[in-house]
């Protein structure tokens, strides 16, 4: 039987304040859930409810957090109200269990129903990262107890995990969460999909594992002549549904995927990256193109690392190196930064300078770490939120209909992301295959409507170049210029399509 006590085990340095917290929500919420079962006849409360908090609390989220991860489903689920959560918790902890339940009684059907709790979770997220947090944790337990749902509730979910959650996930950096997300809802979303790829993974990671052992035998002693002790080598296979992802992208000739499983070095610091980079590349050839330096140049969601693909006596191999720091960061993203808000914040600039982004996601407190212990709120009440997810949350007042506005969350902020810099260092976080007309557009309305050319890295291009990840792009404009019904076969971002649109729409009037 779960206790609150193994809920406290996992949180880091918990007050007296924040047990008595926890220790009031769990026994609220025991009590509001008092005979519910799930699908599966266990207890409601024991398996899902404290499975949520046990998750925020290895988040590293604070004790109101998962207080309101305790109490998440009792408006909905009980004969709970607003008042009772209200007069018991505060106005915090009820905005929290209000952002990530379903509010009322929703008369819609399908994809209308479906999209209205879209719309209600990005608005309340909008206002407050931490409802996003908790929704992703009821998600993931929710996934795991899958096989327990009515079938024709299956595939829906697990669609709906696999196209809005898990790369909301990915967009926070949460890389273990995302797999988990995405592994769990593939076997329910594509099962014959699932089946193919899980037998290729198996074989292909049997042969790879073997190849990796030897590979990581001959690398120690190599590192340990150079004087490099202090790391830690592991391996990881690649998730089922990302190799599945990467198929489709190369195919599906297996041939072609060289990380099947890879090779992991974690260092003490980025000059020892680079280090060892330089003794692989002395044993191994690199192949061509393979090597991403995502320490010089993170990837969107904040990820750092440096990926090579190497020859060896023993076959291709992968291998990427990191810190500790960006290991950690890797796997939990936001997270982790609450999580070693001990090791990160009290360091100045220690979460690096490449990380500006996620500073922005996190509240006051953590990001204001020199603060003395007693001028820090225990657990923060205002946050900043990014734009992306502002977008989200005004992206059904540019859209027509539901369709339209699922098209959109799909296509301009689940997919994968791109930073655009401009000449000045700004950076411009847009969709894969944006041009510089969606770069102009993100900019202001005016620079896309007089958008006459561009340069990109210092070279004219056309309006329709397809962007790469870390292009420098400059836009030109005129005042004669104006927007052509060409442009919507280029403009990749639903706001650029909505600008070019409106103009071409006055031109006629």
């Amino acid at each position: 039987m779960a206790t609150v006590k193994d809920i406290i085990s996992l949180m880091h340095d918990p007050s007296d304040e924040d047990k008595k917290l926890l220790e009031q929500a769990f026994t609220f919420a025991e009590k509001a859930h008092s005979g519910h079962k799930r699908y599966s006849g266990e207890p409601y409360f024991d398996t899902h409810v404290v499975s949520v908090a046990k998750t925020l609390a290895t988040f590293g989220m604070g004790a109101k957090t998962i207080a309101a991860g305790l109490l998440h489903d009792t408006i909905e689920d009980t004969e709970t109200t607003d008042t009772a959560i209200q007069e018991a918790f505060g106005d915090e902890i009820l905005f929290l269990v209000q952002g990530v339940t379903k509010l009322g009684k929703i008369r819609y059907r399908g994809l209308e129903r479906h999209t209205e709790s879209l719309m209600k979770l990005f608005v309340a997220t909008s206002q407050d990262i931490r409802v996003l947090i908790v929704k992703l944790a009821d998600r993931l337990h929710n996934i795991q107890t899958l096989e327990h749902v009515p079938k024709e509730k299956q595939a829906r979910i697990a669609l709906e995990t696999l196209e809005i959650y898990a790369p909301i996930a990915d967009r926070l950096g949460m890389g273990a969460l995302k797999r988990d997300l995405e592994d769990g809802a593939f076997p329910f979303a594509y099962p014959e999909e699932y089946e193919k790829v899980k037998e290729l993974l198996k074989e292909k990671s049997k042969e790879n594992e073997k190849q990796l052992e030897k590979v990581t035998k001959t690398l120690k002693k190599e590192l340990a002549k150079n004087g490099i002790t202090d790391i830690r080598l592991t391996h990881r296979i690649k998730g089922v549904y990302s190799l599945y992802r990467k198929l489709e992208r190369k195919e599906r000739d297996m041939s072609k995927i060289y990380d099947v499983a890879a090779l992991r070095i974690i260092v003490s610091s980025v000059a020892e990256c680079y280090q060892v980079l330089g003794i692989i590349h002395g044993m191994w050839r690199p192949l061509p193109g393979k090597i991403k330096d995502y320490i010089a140049l993170p990837k969107p969601n904040g990820y750092q690392s440096i990926h090579t693909t190497v020859l060896t006596s023993e076959g291709v191999t992968e291998i990427q190196i990191r810190t500790r720091d960006m290991h950690r960061n890797a796997q939990y993203g936001i997270a982790s930064h609450i999580s070693y808000k001990e090791q990160s914040y009290g360091k100045r600039g220690s979460m690096g300078s490449n990380l500006q982004w996620l500073r922005q996601l996190l509240p006051h407190p953590f990001r204001l770490r020199t603060l003395t212990p007693e001028a820090r709120p225990r657990e923060y009440s205002t946050t900043e939120i990014p734009g992306w997810i502002r977008e989200v949350a005004r992206a059904h007042e540019n859209t027509s209909g539901t369709e339209e506005y699922l098209a959109s969350l799909k296509g301009d902020f689940f997919e994968h992301r791109i930073f655009i810099f401009t000449p000045n260092g700004d950076v411009i976080d847009l969709p894969v295959g944006s041009t510089p007309i969606d770069f102009a557009y993100a900019i202001h309305s005016d620079i896309g409507d007089h958008a006459s050319g561009a340069r990109i890295n210092n070279k004219y291009s056309s309006l329709d170049t397809v962007l790469k990840n870390g292009d420098i792009v400059e836009v030109e404009t005129r005042d004669s210029n104006k927007p052509s019904h060409k442009w919507l076969e280029f403009a990749k971002t639903t706001m650029a399509r909505r600008h070019i649109r409106a103009a071409l729409e006055r031109e006629q009037t």
